[in-house]
């Protein structure tokens, strides 16, 4: 799976890519809405379940990449997730704490919300998050989502859940962005 947008590439994470990766998901100030920072197996193990996931749905958590530098920021795609009770597509997202508030995120969120729609059968995307994390929500807003609902959860206290339909995406003014 490969998607271009206008700043960004986004691939298939490789195992070459667990020292940039690393960086992002140790990072206490990055991940400070997560139980805790990934040590290196957990973010081992976060590459090899989404290679896994590409063969088993063709779809999972990318390599973002900035298209200027080559530099690895972040990943962001779809993966299912256990949403309430029940597995939907999710869209999620970690940028590096140096490229964040630049749209980044949104760029590539709004990538994976489209690729989602024209190639899957899905009626819709969600992306959750703990609800302290205003800028996942902003994020999942500037994507098109809308606020559903907000529950407790045992990892994350309480999570907030946006979703978009594929009638409300069909409407929307900024689909279909990727250049590839």
């Amino acid at each position: 799976m490969h998607m271009e947008t206008q700043r960004l590439i986004l691939r298939e994470l490789v195992p070459d890519d667990f020292e940039a990766l690393h960086a992002i998901l140790s990072d206490p100030q990055t991940m400070k809405h997560y139980p805790a920072p990934f040590d290196e197996k957990k973010t081992q193990a976060w590459i090899l379940r989404n290679m896994e996931r590409y063969k088993a749905s063709d779809f999972g958590l990318l390599a973002v990449i900035l298209k200027e530098t080559g530099a690895l920021i972040g990943d962001c795609g779809i993966s299912m997730q256990n949403i309430h009770g029940e597995m939907k597509p999710e869209i999620g997202y970690h940028i590096h704490k140096d490229f964040q508030r630049r749209g980044y995120a949104s760029e590539a969120a709004r990538a994976c919300r489209d690729d989602l729609f024209e190639n899957t059968a899905f009626d819709a995307a969600y992306s959750y998050m703990k609800y302290t994390n205003a800028a996942s929500q902003r994020v999942a807003i500037k994507n098109g989502m809308r606020f559903i609902e907000e529950y407790d959860d045992p990892v994350n206290v309480r999570t907030r859940v946006y979703a978009i339909t594929r009638e409300e995406w069909n409407r929307r003014s900024d689909a279909r962005e990727v250049i590839v």
